[in-house]
């Protein structure tokens, strides 16, 4: 493997775990769900997900990021109890938590700001 594989690697793993727990504190604080696993999950498919739909619709202006958005919180509905209410708060905590925990690991020079586990618009 060369040195930018493995560099995409890691912030790919990185981005997942840090993505991951902001969901799981997200989810923990509302809907007192405790699994970290089952976070790492979600945020794998969540990723997925908003890959494709921004992948296809992402090139519309306000509707493309909206839709993409959409199903990112599908997701969260799908996986935690609920609602689609509590799935705009546990992603809402969980984009919280992953610019703290991103901004404290930017700190100590671990990652650069840029380094975002879940999505933003």
């Amino acid at each position: 493997m060369v040195a930018s594989e493995i560099s995409a690697i890691i912030g790919f793993v990185v981005a997942l775990l840090v993505g991951a727990a902001g969901i799981y504190v997200g989810a923990r604080v509302i809907t007192d769900t405790d699994s970290y696993v089952y976070a790492i999950i979600t945020a794998l498919i969540g990723s997925a997900i908003w890959f494709v739909v921004s992948f296809f619709v992402g090139f519309i202006p306000l509707i493309g990021p909206v839709l993409a958005l959409l199903a990112y919180l599908g997701v969260i509905n799908w996986r935690y109890p609920g609602g689609w209410l509590a799935a705009a708060g546990i992603a809402l905590i969980a984009w919280i938590a992953v610019f703290v925990i991103v901004y404290l690991l930017a700190i100590i020079g671990l990652v650069t700001p840029d380094a975002v586990g879940i999505p933003a618009i």
